[in-house]
C-alpha cells in the first residue's frame, strides 16, 4: 500500500473531524485488511512523533496546541533540553525540558510545550514537557561511520544525540569505517529507544582535504548545485546580452568610475562615482549591478535565488546565490566592461547634509578597479604620482575620502553606534588547511566605501516609505532595557560613568573612551551582548545601531535576495507604475530570508572552527592569550585572542582555589585569594583537550596549571607534565550544563565549584 500518512493528516484535520479509533480511521479510509498492520504501524509512528493525539478511550485526534507555548528547542549531550519561546525577549527565558518529557526532539525543532512546573527560585527556569513536534530544523545528519557488532552506525557530528545512530548492516552504500558520511533520520533517539538511519552519501574519509567543508554543506543543508533549468536559463541570458545595447538607461559610460573591492574578489556589485561644483557641493553615484534586469519574477533564476536567500561565504568557497553566468560575469561590474546598473544618485552639500536624490537605471564602465589596499595609499596621497593611477582618478580617490569622512562625522553625531572588533580572518593553505590567521583590516578605504554604501540603502529607504512602496527593511530593534541596565552594572565596576544606558550617546561616548585601553574588549562586546540582531521585516522599525529611521539593503542583489526585492520595487516605480505591496507575502520572505543568512552565518562559524580545531590538535599544551568572553557558575569561556575560536575553562580546572559567580558584574572570585576572572578579562591560557567532531576545545589557566606543577611541601617528587596530562580532561560545554542553584544554595559550594546537600538540581539554560 501507499504511504497513508497524507490522508491521515488530512482527514484529522477536516473541520468536522471527530476523534475516532484506530478501527474506525481504517475503515473511513477505506483501508484493506491486508494493508492494516501496515497502517497501524504508521499511525503508531505519527503518535511517536507527536504529529497525532491518542486519548485514553483509544481514539485519535489532532494535538491540540491550544494552551501551550510554540519555541524552538535545543537538547543538551545530557538527554535534558531548553525551549526558547518565539515571543521571549530574554535568552535567559527559556523552558526546562526534563529527558523524559523531551520526546524524540532534536536541537533546533520547533514544538509545542506545556507548563509543568513554576520555578521556586528566582534564578530556575519554568519546566515543562514537549507535547508535539512542529517541524524538524533537519533531517540530514553528518557524522563518523563506524562498526561494531555486525552493526553499522554513526557518530552524529556535535553534540545533538548522545548516542550513536544505527545505520543498518556493515558497509551500506560502501562506506568504510572513519569515513565521514551523511545520513537521513527514519527515527529520532528518544530517552528510551536509540535513532535509526540511512546513508543518503558518503563525504569521504575523515580528514581528507575538502570533506569537513561537503559535510557542513550538507549538515547545515545548503543547496551547493544548480539544477539544469536555472543553468540553462542564464546561459541563454549570457548570449543575449550586448555591450552595445543600453536602451532608454541613462548613459554613465563615460563617466568616470572606480570600483573598490577585496583582493580576491570574484562579483563586483558596487561600482562609485563622484564630482564637486563651485559651490562646494558633492554630486555621489552608487551604481549596483541591475540583478533584476535578468532575473525576472517567476523564472527558474528568481526561483532558485529566493530559495538560497543569500550567497554563503565559507573560508574555502563560495555558495553562489546565482550561478556564475551571473554573478560573476553579466552582473559582476568588471573592469572596462559596459554593465546594466540601478543608480542612487545623491547631493551632498559642504557639510555632508544630503540635498537631493534621484534613481535610474543606468549603463556604466569601470575605469579603474582597486583593492583595498591599494585604495587606501592613493587616497592618503591624491597628488602624488601611483602607477597605473591617472591624476584623475588619484583625486577622486581623495575626495571619496574627504565626503567619507564627513558623512562619517554626521552618522555619530545623530548617535550611531560603532563596535571596535575586528574580525579575524584563517589563512589557508593548498589543501585548504589553516596555517594561521589575521586580523581583518578595516581602514578608512573600508569605511568609505561602507559609508557611501549605508549612505544609499538608507536613501533607498526613504523613497520607498515616502512612495508608500512595500519592500523589505533591514531593521534593528531597541535593546531591551533590562539588557541595557545589566551592562550599566558591568560598565560601572569597570569604573566607567553612565547614567543613562538607553541612549544611544551614552553607549557611544563609552565605546569612545574605552577605545585603546584594556578594557575596550569588554567594554565593546559587553554593548554587543545587550543588542538585537538585525532582521528582514517589512515593519517600519528603524534601526537602533545605525541611528536610522528607514533602512533598507540595497547595494548586494548578487548575493542576498532582499536586495534583489528592493531593487524591483525601485525599478518598477522608475517606469511610473504602482508595485505590488503584499504586506503577508512580504512578512513570510522577510522571515525565509532572516533564516538563510543565520543559517550562513552559522555555517561559516562551524567550518571556520572545524579548521582551526584542526590546526590546534597538534599544539595541544601550549599557551595562548584569550579574551573571557563568558562567565557562567561552571567556568569560563574564552575566545583564542589570534585565532577566532572559543573554549571553556571548566570549573575544575580552576583548582587553586573555592570559585563562586558575582552575577552582577559577570566575574568568578577566588573565596580564598580574591583572584578575579572577569568578562573581557585578556588571559594566559593553555589546550589541555579538543575533540574535533564534538566541536569541543577545553582550557586551563596557564598561571594555575603552572602553580600545580611547582613542588609542594607535602610532595616526595614534583609533578610532571605527563601527569598533568594524565588529570581527566576538562568538560565541554555540553558537559558542563549542571545544577542552577538559589541564591541560598550558592553559599553551599565546595571546592572546585561542587556543591553540597542544597537543592536545585535543574540545569542552568
Amino acid at each position: 500500500m501507499t504511504d497513508p500518512t497524507d490522508k491521515v493528516l488530512d482527514l484529522v484535520s477536516e473541520a468536522d473531524y471527530k476523534p475516532m479509533t484506530l478501527k474506525a480511521m481504517s475503515r473511513r479510509l477505506g483501508i484493506d485488511p491486508e494493508d492494516y498492520p501496515a497502517f497501524r504501524a504508521a499511525v503508531k509512528g505519527l503518535i511517536k512523533d507527536g504529529r497525532l493525539e491518542i486519548a485514553k478511550d483509544k481514539r485519535l485526534s489532532k494535538p491540540h496546541t491550544k494552551g501551550t507555548i510554540i519555541g524552538l528547542f535545543r537538547r543538551s549531550a545530557k538527554g535534558f533540553g531548553f525551549v526558547r519561546p518565539h515571543t521571549s525577549k530574554e535568552k535567559t527565558d527559556q523552558i526546562y525540558i526534563p529527558v523524559d518529557q523531551s520526546r524524540d526532539a532534536s536541537s533546533g525543532d520547533e514544538v509545542a510545550v506545556k507548563i509543568t512546573k513554576r520555578p521556586k527560585g528566582p534564578r530556575m527556569n519554568v519546566e515543562g514537557r514537549i507535547v508535539q513536534i512542529l517541524a524538524r530544523a533537519s533531517g540530514i545528519f553528518v557524522g563518523t561511520y563506524f562498526e561494531e557488532l555486525g552493526a553499522g552506525f554513526v557518530r552524529v557530528d556535535g553534540t545533538t544525540f548522545g548516542a550513536p545512530i544505527y545505520v543498518g548492516d556493515p558497509g551500506a552504500k560502501g562506506a568504510k569505517p572513519a569515513d565521514k558520511v551523511a545520513i537521513e533520520m527514519v527515527s529520532y533517539p528518544t530517552p528510551y529507544a536509540a535513532g535509526e538511519g540511512v546513508i543518503s552519501e558518503i563525504l569521504g574519509p575523515r580528514g581528507q582535504p575538502g570533506v569537513d567543508t561537503l559535510g557542513v554543506i550538507r549538515a547545515f543543508n545548503i543547496p551547493d548545485t544548480f539544477d539544469e533549468e536555472t543553468l540553462s536559463e542564464a546561459r541563454k541570458l549570457g548570449k543575449q546580452f550586448s555591450e552595445t545595447e543600453i536602451g532608454e538607461r541613462l548613459d554613465l559610460r563615460t563617466t568616470l568610475t572606480v570600483t573598490i573591492d577585496p583582493a580576491t574578489a570574484r562579483d563586483f556589485d558596487d561600482a562609485i562615482t563622484l564630482s564637486r561644483d563651485d559651490r562646494g557641493f558633492w554630486s555621489l553615484g552608487v551604481h549596483i549591478a541591475d540583478v533584476s534586469h535578468f532575473v525576472q519574477p517567476g523564472s527558474d533564476l528568481d526561483r532558485t535565488a529566493r530559495q538560497r536567500g543569500t550567497s554563503v561565504y565559507l573560508p574555502d568557497r563560495v555558495i553562489p546565490m546565482l550561478p556564475e553566468v551571473i554573478s560573476n560575469s553579466l552582473a559582476s561590474l568588471q573592469a572596462g566592461k559596459v554593465r546594466y546598473t540601478v543608480s542612487a544618485l545623491l547631493e551632498f552639500n559642504a557639510d555632508g547634509i544630503r540635498t537631493g536624490l534621484s534613481f535610474a537605471r543606468s549603463a556604466i564602465k569601470v575605469d579603474h578597479r582597486f583593492s583595498y589596499e591599494q585604495a587606501i595609499t592613493v587616497m592618503k596621497e591624491p597628488e602624488a604620482e601611483h602607477e597605473g593611477v591617472t591624476p584623475e582618478v588619484a583625486r577622486m580617490l581623495g575626495a571619496m575620502l574627504e565626503l567619507a569622512q564627513i558623512l562619517r562625522r554626521r552618522r555619530f553625531e545623530r548617535g550611531a553606534l560603532e563596535l571596535n572588533m575586528p574580525a579575524v580572518e584563517v589563512d589557508l593553505g593548498d589543501q585548504g588547511e589553516v596555517v594561521g590567521a589575521h586580523l581583518a583590516s578595516n581602514d578608512e578605504s573600508h569605511q568609505v566605501i561602507e559609508d557611501f554604501m549605508l549612505a544609499a540603502n538608507e536613501a533607498v529607504a526613504t523613497f520607498l516609505t515616502e512612495k508608500h512602496a512595500g519592500f523589505l527593511r533591514r531593521t534593528h530593534a531597541d535593546p531591551e532595557p533590562t539588557k541595557l541596565d545589566a551592562f550599566a552594572e558591568f560598565a560601572r565596576s569597570l569604573g566607567l560613568e553612565i547614567e543613562n544606558p538607553q541612549s544611544r550617546f551614552e553607549l557611544q561616548r563609552i565605546l569612545i573612551e574605552t577605545a585603546g585601553k584594556p578594557e575596550e574588549y569588554a567594554v565593546h562586546y559587553g554593548v554587543l551582548r545587550s543588542l538585537k540582531q538585525a532582521v528582514y521585516t517589512p515593519e517600519p522599525e528603524g534601526h537602533f545601531a545605525l541611528a536610522s529611521e528607514n533602512y533598507c539593503h540595497f547595494t548586494s542583489p548578487i548575493r542576498r535576495y532582499p536586495d534583489l526585492q528592493v531593487h524591483r520595487q525601485l525599478t518598477t516605480l522608475l517606469e511610473g507604475k504602482r508595485p505590488k505591496s503584499d504586506h503577508d507575502e512580504l512578512t513570510v520572505l522577510a522571515d525565509h530570508c532572516t533564516k538563510t543568512e543565520r543559517r550562513a552565518e552559522a555555517a561559516e562559524r562551524e567550518l571556520v572552527k572545524i579548521k582551526l580545531l584542526t590546526y590546534l590538535e597538534s599544539r595541544i599544551g601550549e599557551s595562548f592569550q584569550a579574551i573571557i568572553i563568558g562567565v557562567e557558575e561552571f567556568g569560563l569561556f574564552c575566545r583564542i585572542v589570534n585565532l577566532p575560536v572559543d573554549g571553556l575553562v571548566h570549573i575544575t580546572s580552576l583548582a587553586d582555589d573555592y570559585y563562586y559567580l558575582e552575577f552582577e558584574t559577570h566575574t568568578l572570585i577566588g573565596r580564598r585569594s580574591g583572584r578575579r576572572y572577569r568578562l573581557g578579562d585578556r588571559i594566559e591560557v593553555r589546550i589541555t583537550r579538543i575533540d574535533i567532531d564534538r566541536r569541543e576545545l577545553d582550557l586551563a589557566p596557564a598561571e594555575v596549571l603552572e602553580a600545580e606543577s611547582r613542588p609542594k611541601r607535602s610532595e616526595a617528587t614534583p609533578s610532571t607534565p605527563e601527569a598533568r596530562r594524565a588529570r581527566p580532561p576538562a568538560s565541554s560545554l555540553a558537559k558542563a550544563a549542571r545544577s542552577k542553584p538559589s541564591p541560598k544554595d550558592s553559599k553551599k559550594k565546595t571546592k572546585n565549584g561542587k556543591r553540597g546537600k542544597g537543592k536545585g538540581k535543574q540545569p542552568k539554560g
